[in-house]
């Protein structure tokens, strides 16, 4: 609970739970009542989960008072639709490689709040890996995405030199941590102001 109400201070647009019990950031079936209370309204409260059944799914977003869901798994657009068609925003995850087709997150346009652009792994998420930024000229859609995979404290030069209109949010995790779950909230602080231009590079 510490670490939570410490992170909160540094005031970050959103804020994950991993619902992914193979995760070792696995936060359990639902977020602990007394995490709320530590939580502002003004930090977006995002559920992580990795095909998960979509009644299971709508329940845990009801009692964990989520804000989003991200998707991490292979949910196909159907699945999207469903949920914004129940009002909840949606981050659908892509694993981002050389050779990513783009023009295939069009069927996800309609169900999709924000995209998350992630490195492609073995792993669901925090593989500490990054890809080609360079790639992302190729996405020409609608859609803003989240910039994920393998960030560090160190990389506001290269995040600054990413010119796309879409480009919406920085996702940050392992890069961040003491351990699984446990942020580091020094390198947090310091990456959060200076990307924001609150000190000096």
């Amino acid at each position: 609970m510490h670490n939570i109400r410490e992170l909160v201070q540094l005031q970050p647009d959103f804020i994950g739970f991993i619902f992914y019990p193979k995760s070792k950031r696995f936060i359990g079936e639902n977020i602990p009542d007394e995490y709320h209370s530590l939580i502002p309204d003004s930090v977006i409260k995002v559920g992580v989960f990795v095909d998960e059944p979509f009644e299971s799914l709508v329940g845990k977003y009801k009692r964990s008072k989520l804000d989003f869901v991200q998707l991490h798994g292979n949910e196909l657009p159907e699945y999207c639709n469903g949920l914004s068609k129940m009002n909840i925003p949606v981050i659908k995850a892509f694993p981002i490689s050389g050779t990513f087709d783009f023009a295939s997150l069009n069927r996800y346009e309609t169900g999709c709040n924000y995209f998350l652009f992630d490195t492609a792994s073995d792993l669901r998420g925090g593989s500490g890996l990054k890809f080609d930024w360079e790639i992302l000229h190729k996405y020409t859609g609608s859609i803003p995405f989240f910039l994920s995979g393998g960030i560090q404290h160190n990389d506001i030069e290269s995040i600054k030199s990413v010119v796309h209109n879409k480009l919406f949010a920085i996702d940050v995790n392992s890069g961040f941590e003491i351990s699984p779950g446990l942020k580091d909230i020094s390198k947090l602080n310091s990456f959060i102001r200076r990307l924001r231009g609150q000190e000096d590079l």
